[in-house]
């Protein structure tokens, strides 16, 4: 085919929606080669008739299709692979069904065996925190700084802020709250939301005695850090993040996903309001971090550890806020976090 009548691999991605960086992918993949490699530049031509076939992947992709049975459906013709793909989700389905059973009885024998607390007395804490509001005109993330509980809280659908009003909430309640206790609390704060778009994501601690209990919604995160590593605690409710923990998406998809940051579960009207509820048992000398999206979708974890490696909490924090600002503090983003101090 005459160079002339390809498309270099920007052009081709605009056409067909997606990027170049998505399209390296499904390369590497094998499920789109391109119509041609220069040996010199190795720069990637398509043919405008590969348009199709890039939305069809894209579409299948989003959908959470495994890659193989997205090989066979690309030699289908349309009805067919409209068949393939009714089956594919009639079979997610049932797998959901089938797991839930599963899931209850597995839920009811480890609440049957769980132990009572190893110490009474809660530690002391250090607790530090940022709340900025980034390059937009509105600030709808909010902290709340109790002396056993707090939270991150990103805020959107714009003003008045679904995040402070939620903190407010936490503000009034007994603390500690027990895990039992954030069913009911996100279901009252989300019944007293309008229906108009608003609503927010949140993470929070409560710490009662060695016990830190986590609750989250949304795509805030909550950390722990000790022996100087750092691991996530909580799970985003995103459409993207269920595919990359079934591995149907690599992390590298999910970053260029363009659904990637749509909620499934959230403190709103019309999604899922039930929040992730865990313990973790803590020890002096642990870190809990809190953030909203506007830090964490900035670094990747090894850089967000290498930014929490301060000893002090407030050096910490200001480190962290340097980096969102360096790297041009384009959402709201609010940190809180908690040295535990024994």
């Amino acid at each position: 085919m005459d160079r002339m009548e390809l498309m270099p691999i920007g052009d081709f991605a605009r056409a067909a929606g997606l990027t170049p960086k998505a399209l390296r992918i499904y390369d590497d993949l094998d499920l789109l080669p391109p119509a041609e490699v220069d040996d010199r530049t190795g720069y990637r031509f398509y043919a405008s008739d590969q348009l199709e076939h890039a939305r069809l992947i894209a579409a299948l992709r989003r959908v959470g299709m495994p890659l193989q049975r997205i090989r066979v459906a690309l030699v289908l013709p349309p009805a067919a692979i409209a068949a393939e793909v009714t089956s594919f989700w009639r079979q997610t389905e049932a797998d959901v069904r089938s797991r839930r059973s599963q899931v209850s009885a597995l839920v009811a024998d480890l609440r049957s065996k769980e132990s009572t607390m190893t110490t009474t007395r809660t530690p002391r804490t250090r607790v530090a925190h940022v709340l900025g509001r980034g390059v937009r005109d509105e600030q709808l993330d909010a902290v709340h700084l109790g002396e056993t509980l707090w939270a991150v809280a990103d805020g959107f659908g714009g003003e008045p802020s679904a995040a402070d009003g939620f903190v407010r909430r936490l503000a009034s309640e007994p603390a500690p709250i027990g895990a039992d206790r954030w069913d009911v609390l996100v279901a009252e704060c989300a019944a007293e939301l309008p229906d108009d778009g608003r609503g927010s994501t949140f993470t929070a601690v409560s710490l009662n005695g060695d016990i830190a209990t986590i609750a989250h919604l949304g795509d805030s995160r909550g950390w722990l850090v000790r022996d100087g590593v750092l691991r996530q605690l909580t799970t985003d409710h995103t459409e993207v993040s269920a595919l990359v923990e079934d591995g149907r998406l690599s992390e590298e998809e999910a970053r260029l996903h363009p659904r990637r940051a749509v909620l499934n579960r959230a403190l709103a009207r019309g999604v899922l309001t039930e929040p992730d509820v865990i313990g973790v048992t803590v020890q002096r000398g642990d870190r809990l971090v809190l953030t909203t999206d506007g830090v964490h979708a900035l670094f990747s974890a090894e850089r967000l550890e290498q930014l929490l490696a301060e000893e002090d909490a407030d050096a910490a924090v200001a480190t962290l806020d340097a980096a969102v600002r360096d790297a041009g503090e384009p959402d709201n983003h609010a940190v809180v976090l908690i040295d535990i101090e024994g």
